[in-house]
C-alpha cells in the first residue's frame, strides 16, 4: 500500500504517474471507510483528492503554505502530511479534526471551519511573506459555493493589487452545499463550456491572472498547471472543473445530501443508524412556511447556502418556488435583504445556524435593527449540546443578537410556543424578531401558550412557589423543572419556576415582586454566561438583598468535546443546579 508509506509531501514527490493514480484510489478507499464508520464531510474531500495530491506533488509545503477554504476539503491533505494513520485505524479516527489545524501540524496554518475565508487569510500570508523580504508561494483554495461570501469578493478584489507571488486555486464542482445560486455561477459556466476563453472574465476583471483546467480530476493536467503557475511573480486563479463527490456513485449522483454524511453501510450508502421517528423543527417548520406561502404570497423564506436547516429540502424549494430565496452563502446580504423586503411590505424569515449568525453582526445592529423593519430570523441550533467543532460551536448567539436596540430575542421552550411566537412575529410590524429555535428535540406544552407577543419582557410563571425562582430559558426549561423537583425532594422548597421568553429584556414588574417571598434567584441559559441572559437578571438585582446565581458555560472555545462530560463541568446538571443553590440558603 502506497499511502502507508507517506510520511510526508516529500513521499508524494518520489512517486511516478502511476504510483500517484494509485495513491489518488488509496486515498478515497480509506476516506471511504473512515468516513462511513466516523461519518464527516464526504463530497468536498472526494473532489479534491487528485488536486491535492498535485499540490503536494508540486508544491513544498510548509515553505510553501496551502490555505483551504472552509478546509472541509483538507483531508486528503492531512493525510498527506503525515496524519495518515487517523485516516487507516480505527482506533486513530479521532486524533484528528475535521478541519485545518495548526496545533496537528506545521502544514495546517489556521483553524478555519467557516467559508470565504481563504484568499483573505492567504493574501495575508503573501503580505508577511514579502514584508520579511522571504521567497515561497502561497496558495489559496477556494470552492465555487465559497465565491459567493462577501469575504471571497474582498479578498479577490485585494488580490489584484497584491503584484506579488500569490496563487488562488478555484475548485468548481458547481455545487455550494445545495446547488449555487447568483449571477456569478452564469460567468463560471461560460468559462467551464468556453474552456476558459469566454470575454467575459471574472477573474480577470478583478484584475488576476487566470488559467483553466477542465480535467480537474486528472493529476496530469493539475501536475503540468500547477508547475505553470509555481514562483509566479503575480496573483493568478487557478480554475479547476472537478466532480464533487468523485469516486463513490451515491455521492457523485446526490451531491446535496452527501456533503456531509453520518457513518452509512458502504455497499449501499444507507444510515448505519436509522434516525428515530418523530417530529423535527426544521421539517415543521418548511411545512408551516408553505402553508402560509400559499395564504400569502408576500411571505418567503431566507436560507444563505443551508436551506435543509429551516427544513426546506429539494422538493419543498420546488414548491415554495420565487416565495424561497437561497442568496449563497452570505449571511451579510440575507439579513440586509430580509430588511429590506420587510420594508417594502414583506414578511421574510430567514432561517440560519446559530454558529453562522454572528457573520451578520454589522447587517443586524445596522440594516435591520436599527431601522426598526419587521423581519424574522430563526436562529437554528443555539446550544451548548448542538455542534462540538471549535469552529462551529453555537455557544455565542445570546450575547452577540439580544444586546442590540431595538431586536426582540424570543426563546420558546416547546413547540407550541415556538409556532406561536413565529405566528406573531409574521403579523406585527413594530419589531425586528429572532427566535431561537429549541435545540432540545421537540417537546410538546402542558399548558396554555400565550398567542401575542407584543407586550414585551412579560415573562411566564409556570408553577408559583416561594424562597427560590428559577428563570429557566428556552432549551433550557426541562432543566429548570428537574431542578426544581430534586429542590422538592431534598429539601421541600417549593420552587417558583419561571419561563423568560424574551432574551433581550427584563421583567422588572415580576423580577421586583419575587422580593416579596424568595431570597435567591437562578438564572439558566443554554450559551455562554458572559453577556448573556442572567447578567441582565443579576444587574437588576445589584442594589438589592437578592441573590443571583447564573448558571451556563464559561466563555471559551472548546474542540470535541463530549457534552455530557462539558455540562457537568460547567455545573449544568440539575443535582449540581440544585446543589449549588441549597449551599446558598
Amino acid at each position: 500500500m502506497i499511502l502507508e508509506n507517506i510520511n510526508s509531501p516529500e513521499d508524494v514527490k518520489k512517486l511516478s504517474r502511476e504510483g500517484l493514480n494509485l495513491l489518488s484510489g488509496e486515498i478515497r478507499e480509506a476516506l471511504l471507510h473512515r468516513l462511513s464508520d466516523h461519518g464527516g464531510h464526504f463530497g468536498p474531500n472526494f473532489g479534491m483528492v487528485e488536486a491535492t495530491i498535485a499540490l503536494h506533488y508540486v508544491f513544498n509545503s510548509p515553505e510553501d503554505k496551502i490555505v483551504f477554504d472552509v478546509s472541509h476539503q483538507s483531508n486528503p491533505h492531512k493525510m498527506l502530511t503525515g496524519r495518515k494513520d487517523a485516516y487507516l485505524y480505527p482506533e486513530k479516527y479521532d486524533d484528528v479534526s475535521g478541519y485545518s489545524e495548526p496545533s496537528e501540524s506545521a502544514h495546517d496554518h489556521f483553524v478555519i471551519g467557516h467559508t470565504s475565508t481563504s484568499v483573505s487569510l492567504a493574501g495575508g500570508l503573501a503580505k508577511g511573506r514579502d514584508l520579511k523580504g522571504e521567497k515561497g508561494n502561497v496558495i489559496a483554495v477556494i470552492g465555487d459555493g465559497s465565491l459567493s461570501g462577501g469575504e471571497a469578493f474582498e479578498g479577490l478584489d485585494y488580490a489584484g493589487e497584491l503584484g506579488t507571488n500569490f496563487i488562488i486555486v478555484v475548485n468548481d464542482n458547481q455545487m455550494s452545499i445545495a446547488e449555487n445560486h447568483g449571477g456569478l455561477y452564469r460567468n463560471l459556466q461560460e468559462l467551464r463550456e468556453s474552456q476558459g476563453t469566454c470575454p467575459c472574465n471574472f477573474f480577470k476583471a478583478m484584475g488576476l491572472d487566470y488559467l483553466y483546467v477542465d480535467q480537474g480530476n486528472d493529476i496530469g493536467s493539475l501536475i503540468s498547471a500547477f508547475q505553470k503557475v509555481k514562483d509566479i511573480d503575480h496573483p493568478v486563479v487557478v480554475h479547476i472543473n472537478t466532480l464533487k463527490g468523485k469516486g463513490y456513485r451515491p455521492a457523485e449522483e446526490h451531491k446535496e445530501p452527501w456533503h456531509y454524511c453520518a457513518p452509512f453501510v458502504i455497499e449501499t450508502g444507507e444510515p448505519r443508524h436509522k434516525p428515530e421517528g418523530g417530529e423535527d423543527y426544521g421539517t415543521l417548520t418548511a411545512d408551516y412556511l408553505l402553508k402560509k406561502m400559499k395564504e400569502d404570497r408576500r411571505v418567503v423564506g431566507i436560507t444563505a447556502g443551508t436551506p435543509t436547516v429551516m427544513g426546506f429540502t429539494e422538493d419543498k424549494r420546488q414548491a415554495a418556488g420565487h416565495q424561497f430565496v437561497d442568496v449563497g452563502i452570505a449571511e451579510e446580504h440575507a439579513v440586509a435583504l430580509a430588511s429590506g423586503i420587510a420594508a417594502n411590505g414583506g414578511r421574510p424569515v430567514f432561517g440560519v445556524y446559530s454558529t453562522f449568525i454572528q457573520r451578520a453582526y454589522d447587517q443586524l445592529s445596522q440594516d435591520l435593527c436599527i431601522n426598526r423593519n419587521p423581519a424574522t430570523l430563526l436562529v437554528f441550533w443555539g446550544s451548548l449540546s448542538a455542534m462540538n467543532d471549535v469552529t462551529h460551536l453555537c455557544f455565542f448567539d445570546i450575547p452577540l443578537i439580544s444586546n442590540i436596540p431595538n431586536m426582540i430575542y424570543l426563546a420558546p421552550t416547546c413547540k407550541e410556543e415556538y409556532f406561536a411566537m413565529l405566528e406573531w412575529s409574521l403579523h406585527q410590524n413594530e419589531h425586528p424578531v429572532a427566535i431561537r429555535v429549541p435545540a432540545n428535540g421537540v417537546i410538546h406544552a402542558n399548558r396554555k401558550i400565550d398567542t401575542d407577543y407584543g407586550q414585551l419582557n412579560r415573562y411566564e410563571v409556570v408553577r408559583k412557589g416561594t424562597k427560590v425562582a428559577l428563570l429557566a430559558l428556552g432549551s433550557f426549561f426541562p432543566l429548570g423543572e428537574s431542578t426544581a423537583r430534586i429542590l422538592k425532594e431534598r429539601a421541600g422548597i417549593e420552587a417558583t419556576l419561571i419561563n423568560p421568553r424574551y432574551i433581550t429584556g427584563t421583567d422588572a414588574t415580576l423580577l421586583d415582586a419575587l422580593k416579596a417571598d424568595h431570597v435567591l434567584v437562578a438564572t439558566l441559559e443554554d450559551g455562554v454566561l458572559d453577556g448573556g441572559f442572567g447578567e441582565k437578571i443579576a444587574r437588576h438585582y445589584g442594589t438589592s438583598p437578592m441573590k443571583v446565581l447564573n448558571f451556563g458555560a464559561r466563555k471559551e472555545f472548546v474542540d470535541r468535546f463530549d457534552v455530557t462530560a462539558f455540562l457537568r463541568d460547567n455545573h449544568l446538571t440539575a443535582e449540581q443546579i440544585a446543589e449549588d443553590i441549597l449551599a446558598q440558603l
